[in-house]
């Protein structure tokens, strides 16, 4: 995904590994919590994986948007530079 970027605007590669390195993270979460749910449930981990990939889609994003927009309003009213999103120094 990296090289579809336009070259003038390609983030540098400790950028882009932290960028992803979450969605990484975030996947290898869902992963191991739908299969030790599935023991719980008796049901397929792949039909759990869709349960939760739809409710993180939605609610999920949402309550991500919110979440970062009152950090972002705090962060600013308090003036602290080195907190803000998408910043890496």
């Amino acid at each position: 995904k990296r090289f579809r970027e336009p070259k003038h605007e390609r983030r540098p590669w400790r950028i882009w590994f932290l960028d992803t390195s979450k969605q990484a993270i975030g996947m290898l979460f869902i992963h191991f919590a739908n299969v030790y749910l599935s023991d719980f449930t008796e049901e397929d981990p792949c039909s759990l994986y869709l349960i939760n990939f739809l409710l993180d889609a939605t609610l999920g994003m949402l309550l991500i948007y919110i979440g970062i927009r009152a950090v972002s309003s705090f962060v600013e009213w308090q003036q602290w530079e080195s907190l803000r999103f998408g910043e890496y120094g």
